[in-house]
This record gives structure tokens, C-alpha cells and sequence, in this order.
């Protein structure tokens, strides 16, 4: 009898085994096909994958384009395709060869080396194309080709793509349900590819598709199939307010210059735009969070130094009577103490130009004796408290951001205690002050118009595939932003003082061929007081502005910063390329 309980024993194994396999069978053949593992995998496409050779010629995401219309993340370029299995074929090489400028050996030794659909790197013509493809050369193909440009230009504005299921459930669960959107579907992370996310999301990849079985041999014959139906609406383009040409050369000087934490952001006054913006360190691709590198330094904000001492004169201005023709004593600091620097007895005027701290902190203490939210007031006035970039309605969307990370500023923290040390403290734009280059770009915008605030805009609008408008983002001015016109063009005169005295903190810049306006600021970081945030922040030119500028480097050295050099190459360049385009 044991044999007999072993046989059984055994067979009851093997019947568990067997359950458990086919159980195991069902799973990945019926029930997760297509989102199998943790990893949600979909097999079916997976296998699909497996046995098929392919070339994309349009991912399907919409594209970002300059305001010029010239493409910011991708290039279209008529080229040549070639699947591998045309080396068993007679075609003629020689002609082909001809056509995209090369001799017929080098041809046909790229495609002998070929294992998988292989692009000729020739740019082609319209007729090329044409001539080409009346050969009907099975396997070979001259199209248009959309290819990614690498995701480095305007990177912190523009923002990055990647497979994320976790957010593309978030926003898309429907659609995957229904099956209009793929697991591998990327989606936009940061920046404006996150922010526009849902206009740019990819409706289907076009694509020249061929079957193959495991050793690469035709499956179905030798017809190359075409995917993606042509589309005259889809996918969208977002027109950007960049203007390609002040982008490529504001990287170009801030990666020359050294300059390694920090940034520029260049503003159009007129449309209250951004024409160029550039954060670094750059974007770490491998570890995008890892160093910090993927977070937009120009719309976060920081000490502001003092920059911030253009609030307190707005304030002073409007609310202390005869302020002008004040005088105070410089030889002291803001607690009334012997100063590092003495600077005598200086007026309103000289006191900005030269940035006496002791004028300013005891304006701060005059104006919040007046009203203890003084400050606070003119800060929001200024959009130095409320978050500059564009925001609305956009169809069903109801509170839409072109810039979502962004940040606002601050004056103070719930806990200060306003002391007469903080609020002389604060009106120096040190202690609990707070605003992002992008805010302060916008107040010397609000300045240099003339007093009139708006919401600043990096998106113009987004258009069709065919070129036709589908969403116009609209001039919209700044809640609770403005001074009176009489306030801000005696702040003109101030800013200009800094420039065009001979003791003023900006007069290095007196020799550019756009006259600018402007404040510096040297901001120490409490808890490493060696280093500090060197800013300038201005408008040019100075008679009719046209831009808003400013320069941070962050957590450096005084003597290290790169600012002043930074700001005056960008203005030079910037000039240049007007002068440019004014003779076109």
C-alpha cells in the first residue's frame, strides 16, 4: 500500500503544479494582459513590440515654438528611410544614392550594417522626396520626420516628458480605461510640458510599421504599413513668448560667465512676456530631482537685498509727505551703530543711488508708524506677494497656471514680531523677505510702463496643427498690482540715479548702448554669512523700455558673483540682435 499512497501523493503534486501553472497561464494570457507586475506592463503591446520593426516619424505630443513660430524642442527634416530587409532586394541603389547626395557604396553599407529601420542623416528636398518615393521601392522611404531636439533649450521653462503611470493615471484614468491612451504614453513632469500637459498629450504616434518573426525575416511579405491617419487639428502647437534667438544667447552667456546657481529672466514690457529665461544648475537627466537641478530658480523666491529698497521708496514716496527733500545720516548702520561704510549725510535721492541702508530701514520704521501693514501693501502693489505668472480660465479648466511651480514672495512670517530691529531689517530686503527674479523682473516692468501691472505671460497661445488659433491667453492685469503714474516715473528717476551717479551702486553699466535703470542688491544668507544672493534687477532703455531685466547668482561669495557681468553682456547682446532685426 505505501507505493500506492506515494503514487498519490505525488499525483496530487503534480495536480497543484499543473493548477498553479495554468492559473499563472491565465494570468498573463486573459486576465493582465495588460497591466502585468507591479511595473503594469501590457504584454500585449509588449508582443506587438517584440516581433515588429518600426520607425516614428511624429511621437504624436504637441511641439512648443518660439514666437516666431521656429521650433524650441524638435526639427522637421524631409529624409530617407530605409527597413533592412531591402538588402535582399534588386532596387536601384544608384539612383536612390543620388538623390540624397552620396555614393551608392556608403549607401548600401549603412543598410548592410542595419539590423533595424535606419535613417540616411541627408536632408532632402520636396522634389527629392517626390522622386523617391514614384521609384516604389518596397522598404524605402523619404518622409518627414519630426525628431526631439534633446530637451536642452529653455529646459527649466519648457519642462520634461517621461513615462510616469502614477500620472497618467492622475489625469488620464478614464481615457486608459477606455483605451485611448497607452501605459507607455508619456506625460508631461515639469515646467510648461506638465502645465499644458492635457493640450499636448499624444493622440497616436505615425509611424512606418513591419513584421517580423524572431530572425528578423518578413512576416505578411514585404508591405511597410503606415499608422496614424493624417490629422489637419492634432497634434497642437503651444506658441511660446520666447524669442529663440535672446534665449540661445542669454544660456550662452550665463554658461560662459560661470555662473552656477541662479539665472536670468528677460521680460517684453510692452506684452509683459517672458522673450528668455534660464535657470541653472542645469537638469541632471539621469537624476532630475537628485542635485536639485530640475527646480526653476527663476520662479522661486530668495532674498531679495536691496532690490527690495524700491517698495520702501514707492511707499515714501506716496505716503511721506516732503520725503524728498529729506536728509539722513549715513555714517551710521540701521541700529544706529558706527557703519562699516561711512557715507555722511546723504538725501533721498543719493541715499537709493548709493544704497544707504540707514535711510531705508528708518523709512521703513516711518511708514509702518503710519500703518503696520505698509509694507506688506506696497509689496502686493509691486507683485512682489502675489505670483506673476499668467492665470485663468481655459475651457473647462477652471484656476489654470502657464507656471505652476511658481512661488510667491513674502514680507513677513506669521510669527515676526515687528520690532523696530525687524522692520529695519525687512525694509533692506533682509530678515523674512522673500521674492523670485520672475517677481522682480515684473516690478521693474511695473516701473518702467509707467505704474500699470500685469500677470506675466510665457504662452501666447496654442494653435492647431494647421496653424489656426485654438486658445488666445489674453493681456490680464496683476490683482491688487499698480502705483500711481506720478509714483513710478519718480521711481524711474531713482533707478536711473543708480546707474548715472558717480557713486551709484549700478554705474558700470552707464556705458552700454541701451541706457538702463536699475537696483542692485547684495543679500546675506543668515546661517552662512560669508555667502550671499547678488542681484541686479532693471529696465532698458530708458526713455521708451522695452524690457525688464534680472540677473541673480545665488549662494556665492561677494567677490565672486557674476551678476553685473551677466546683466551687462545680456543687455549688449540683446541690443544687438534689435539693431539685427531692425535692418531686416
Amino acid at each position: 500500500m505505501k507505493p500506492y499512497k506515494r503514487m498519490k501523493k505525488l499525483a496530487f503534486i503534480l495536480l497543484c503544479f499543473m493548477l498553479i501553472l495554468v492559473a499563472r497561464l491565465a494570468q498573463i494570457q486573459l486576465i493582465q494582459t495588460e497591466s502585468f507586475s507591479r511595473h503594469h506592463i501590457n504584454l500585449i503591446e509588449a508582443s506587438v513590440r517584440q516581433r515588429t520593426q518600426e520607425m516614428v516619424i511624429d511621437d504624436g505630443r504637441g511641439k512648443f515654438v518660439d514666437q516666431n513660430g521656429e521650433p524650441l524642442t524638435h526639427h522637421s527634416s524631409l529624409s530617407l528611410v530605409m527597413f533592412p530587409f531591402l538588402k535582399e532586394l534588386k532596387w536601384p541603389s544608384d539612383k536612390v544614392a543620388s538623390f540624397v547626395g552620396m555614393s551608392e557604396y556608403a549607401l548600401k553599407d549603412k543598410l548592410n550594417k542595419a539590423s533595424e529601420p535606419v535613417v540616411i542623416e541627408k536632408e532632402i528636398t520636396e522634389t527629392e522626396m517626390k522622386s523617391i518615393n514614384s521609384l516604389k521601392i518596397p522598404g524605402l522611404f523619404a518622409v518627414p520626420l519630426q525628431k526631439d531636439d534633446g530637451g536642452h533649450f529653455a529646459e527649466h521653462l519648457i519642462g520634461l516628458t517621461g513615462q510616469n503611470r502614477d500620472l497618467l493615471v492622475e489625469r488620464y484614468d478614464e481615457r486608459l480605461k477606455e483605451g485611448e491612451l497607452s501605459t507607455q504614453t508619456s506625460v508631461g513632469i515639469t515646467g510648461l510640458q506638465s502645465a499644458f500637459d492635457e493640450f499636448l498629450i499624444q493622440e497616436e504616434e505615425s509611424k512606418l510599421l513591419y513584421h517580423v518573426d524572431r530572425q528578423g525575416n518578413p512576416l505578411f511579405g514585404l508591405n511597410v504599413k503606415y499608422t496614424g491617419a493624417p490629422n489637419p487639428f492634432y497634434p497642437v502647437k503651444v506658441k511660446t513668448t520666447l524669442n529663440k534667438e535672446k534665449q540661445s544667447a542669454v544660456e550662452r552667456i550665463v554658461d560662459s560667465s560661470g555662473l552656477k546657481q541662479g539665472g536670468a529672466v528677460l521680460v517684453n514690457i510692452e506684452n509683459n512676456t517672458v522673450e528668455a529665461l534660464v535657470s541653472r544648475p542645469e537638469i541632471n537627466e539621469v537624476k532630475p530631482y537628485g542635485d536639485g537641478g530640475v527646480y526653476n530658480r527663476m520662479l522661486i523666491p530668495y532674498t531679495p537685498g536691496s532690490v527690495f529698497k524700491t517698495v520702501i521708496a514707492a511707499a515714501a514716496l506716496e505716503q511721506l509727505p516732503n520725503v524728498e527733500n529729506r536728509t539722513f545720516n549715513c555714517s551710521t548702520n540701521i541700529y544706529g551703530k558706527k557703519a562699516q561704510k561711512d557715507q555722511g549725510t546723504l538725501s533721498f535721492h543719493d541715499s537709493f543711488a548709493e544704497s544707504c541702508n540707514a535711510t531705508f530701514g528708518q523709512l521703513g520704521k516711518d511708514i509702518t508708524a503710519k500703518d503696520e501693514h505698509m509694507i506688506e501693501t506696497y509689496a502686493k502693489k509691486l507683485g512682489l506677494t502675489t505670483k506673476a505668472g499668467w492665470s485663468g480660465e481655459v475651457f473647462h479648466l477652471q484656476n489654470f497656471a502657464q507656471l505652476p511651480e511658481e512661488k510667491k514672495g513674502m514680507v513677513w512670517t506669521d510669527n515676526t514680531t515687528k520690532s523696530p530691529n525687524a522692520i529695519s531689517q525687512t525694509s533692506i530686503g533682509q530678515l523674512n523677505v522673500k521674492a523670485s527674479p520672475l517677481e522682480l523682473a515684473n516690478m521693474m516692468a511695473t516701473i518702467g510702463r509707467g505704474g500699470k501691472a500685469y500677470e506675466v505671460r510665457a504662452v501666447d497661445k496654442i494653435q492647431y496643427k494647421n496653424g489656426n488659433t485654438l486658445f488666445s491667453f489674453p493681456k490680464q492685469e496683476l490683482e491688487g498690482g499698480g502705483i500711481k503714474k506720478e509714483t513710478a516715473e519718480k521711481l524711474q528717476t531713482l533707478l536711473t540715479g543708480v546707474v548715472e551717479e558717480e557713486k551709484g551702486t549700478g554705474r558700470r553699466f552707464a556705458s552700454l548702448p541701451y541706457e538702463v535703470a536699475g537696483k542692485s542688491g547684495t543679500a546675506q544668507i543668515s546661517d552662512q554669512k560669508a555667502l550671499v544672493n547678488k542681484w541686479f534687477a532693471g529696465y532698458f532703455p530708458r526713455e521708451n523700455p522695452k524690457y525688464a531685466l534680472v540677473v541673480v547668482d545665488l549662494s556665492v561669495k561677494d567677490e565672486e558673483a557674476k551678476t553685473n557681468g551677466v546683466f551687462y553682456d545680456i543687455v549688449n547682446n540683446v541690443y544687438e540682435l534689435d539693431q539685427q532685426s531692425e535692418r531686416k
